[in-house]
């Protein structure tokens, strides 16, 4: 990374603060490239391409793409376990994998450019996020299959930080670890930074007051009441990174000082929105489906990948002085979207009703259940220390018409006693699913 003369920064202007028209040409050359190494090399592309009657050559402009078909989580699970690399096996340097608990698992590879690109592009989020060279980054996301961990502890070392590689669990020595090494950066989930804040309470150890200073949380969406949670009990700046494993992992995008959308790295990546219905883009600034084409993808590349999650894009200039188009906070996914008696909703959307209400916890599961042929949602959330059982069902009522003024679905609130829901070492369980399968 570069310095821009006299401003003390450390972004690389060539990279980050490219004008759009320079940005917009790198992008199609990169496209043409990435377009005819998968038709050459992938068997998936080369049926999707001609079923759709398109091949690389039809490329022209960044418009063109709309032309060429979507790719989707089944496509990789099609191809399990190698079938969608477009390199020799032997080229591929590391495997990663989805749980496969809904089927096969989708695996990802990497040739060793691509790990490199992989560790820059993190490096670049944790840099706009606040990290900086000499920093203790404590790592807390999970090590192994998922990509989580591993990605953020190259960027960190790519940077140029001391990295604590933790990974998840065992709470209670992370924050013994945290507090004893002195660590400015964590990383780790939303859910899992609220439950490191609860240990340190609990053991009376302070970590506001102490050198840590920025939190990178990813890998479930996360709401703007949750950002503030963490910011108030941890004393840091709460930042979201975006990644997804298909596409490289964490480091796609990320928040800069602004903490006004994140910037993806147009460079790396060509971002679309679609209406999820109709298929077609939308204009900037609507929202939609997020669709990832990579620019740089060597053993993996992604045409035109349904990501599921639900944003919206901007490319309107950033104080910050980076002209990557940023994604506004993910509101949710489309497969994580619950129907309650037409009513569309986001957990997140329960979230920020609930988290930061006096008297309520930031610990809560949402319950489906169905009564004849209705769905029904229940919310359980957790009260805060101290607060008055007795006051439990009054305080359950505010919520309950909170979220059907706010939200419009009608649900069945229970306030728990603090700790009766199951604290999160990874990505939480937001949704119970107890409806019968039929």
């Amino acid at each position: 990374m570069t310095s821009t003369p006299g401003d003390g920064s450390m972004f690389d202007p060539q990279a980050e603060a490219m004008p759009r028209e320079d940005l917009a040409r790198l992008q199609l050359s990169r496209l043409k490239e990435t377009l005819a190494h998968a038709y050459a090399n992938v068997p998936h592309y080369q049926q999707s391409f001609k079923a759709a009657g398109v091949t690389p050559d039809d490329l022209t402009t960044l418009e063109d793409l709309a032309r060429f078909p979507f790719t989707v989580k089944d496509d990789l699970r099609r191809g399990y376990p190698f079938g969608m690399f477009a390199v020799p096996r032997e080229q591929v340097v590391r495997l990663h994998a989805s749980s496969g608990t809904t089927g096969r698992p989708t695996v990802v590879g990497y040739t060793p450019e691509d790990i490199h690109t992989w560790g820059t592009l993190m490096a670049r989020c944790l840099h706009s996020a606040g990290a900086r060279p000499g920093d203790i980054l404590h790592n807390a996301y999970g090590y192994g299959l998922f990509t989580g961990g591993l990605g953020a502890h190259y960027g960190a070392e790519h940077l140029g930080c001391s990295v604590v590689p933790m990974s998840g669990g065992n709470t209670e020595k992370q924050v013994m670890l945290l507090d004893d090494f002195g660590a400015n950066v964590l990383c780790s989930t939303p859910s899992y930074a609220l439950n490191i804040a609860e240990e340190a309470e609990r053991k009376g150890v302070d970590l506001k007051n102490g050198p840590l200073r920025v939190g990178l949380f990813g890998a479930e969406p996360w709401s703007q009441a949750m950002r503030h949670e963490l910011q108030e009990r941890l004393g840091i700046r709460a930042m979201d990174v975006y990644g997804l494993s298909e596409v490289m992992g964490p480091g796609v995008a990320c928040e800069c000082s602004e903490q006004v959308g994140l910037h993806g790295w147009e460079d790396h990546f060509l971002f679309e929105v679609i209406d999820p219905e109709t298929m077609q883009p939308l204009p900037m600034g609507e929202q939609g489906e997020l669709v990832i084409t990579t620019l740089t993808k060597k053993a993996l590349p992604m045409v035109r990948y349904r990501t599921r999650d639900i944003t919206r894009l901007i490319d309107t200039p950033c104080p910050c002085g980076r002209t990557h188009a940023r994604i506004l906070r993910v509101t949710g996914r489309n497969d994580d979207m619950l129907i309650i008696r037409g009513v569309n909703v986001y957990p997140s959307q329960i979230e920020s009703v609930m988290i930061g209400r006096p008297g309520l916890s930031p610990h809560y599961q949402l319950v489906l259940q169905r009564e004849g042929t209705l769905d029904s949602l229940t919310v359980e959330v957790e009260a805060q220390e101290g607060l008055d059982p007795a006051t439990y069902e009054a305080l359950g009522q505010q919520v309950r018409h909170t979220i059907k003024s706010l939200i419009g679905v009608t649900t069945r609130v229970v306030v728990l006693s603090p700790g009766e829901l199951p604290r999160s070492q990874g990505k939480a369980l937001r949704v119970r699913d107890l409806r019968r399968k039929d």
